[in-house]
């Protein structure tokens, strides 16, 4: 197994784009299950302030779930990229990422269950690549469809989890 610790530039460049109010995602450890395949996972910390667009609510809700997501997914694939760890993106340049991050990265199916409240001020979190798959459907554009999973907990006993598929349309080369 391999495994990276935060690389502070490579966060503070992924969350970028955020509001500053709005950089959820405060450490992201990413292990490799041997060399270039899909059993990449990322282990993360988050913190929320406060709520970016309603009155607090005490808990981690479904909006702040997929801004934490969207966080540590694209912390993951950036390291994926930038250390050669996903079979799927070794022909990715950090340029393509940061060109693809926005507009070709797309959750195309997303789900949640709360088991129990989640205490947003400090949790944890983690993301797991189960498969991610070049297709080109129906002779259209190739893309990569990724399917992953994720969880959050906290040290409450907070817990939520679910799933998400990912599609990458406007691939390089």
């Amino acid at each position: 197994m391999h495994e990276h610790a935060t690389d502070e530039q490579l966060l503070a460049r992924v969350l970028q784009p955020y509001k500053e109010h709005c950089k959820y995602l405060k450490s992201a450890r990413v292990t490799a299950e041997g060399t270039g395949g899909t059993g990449v996972t990322a282990h993360c910390t988050f913190e929320i302030p406060e709520s970016c667009y309603i009155d607090d609510t005490g808990h981690l809700n479904a909006v702040e779930i997929t801004i934490c997501y969207n966080q540590m997914m694209y912390y993951t694939v950036a390291a994926s990229v930038q250390w050669g760890i996903l079979e799927a993106f070794a022909d990715w340049t950090m340029d393509d990422f940061w060109k693809r991050q926005l507009p070709d990265i797309l959750i195309a199916r997303f789900d949640s269950k709360f088991r129990r409240p989640v205490t947003p001020r400090s949790f944890s979190g983690a993301i797991e690549f189960r498969s991610v798959q070049h297709r080109s459907p129906g002779g259209a554009a190739p893309l990569l469809i990724a399917d992953t999973a994720y969880r959050y907990h906290d040290a409450e006993g907070g817990r939520c989890d679910g799933a998400a598929t990912l599609a990458f349309t406007g691939l390089p080369g």
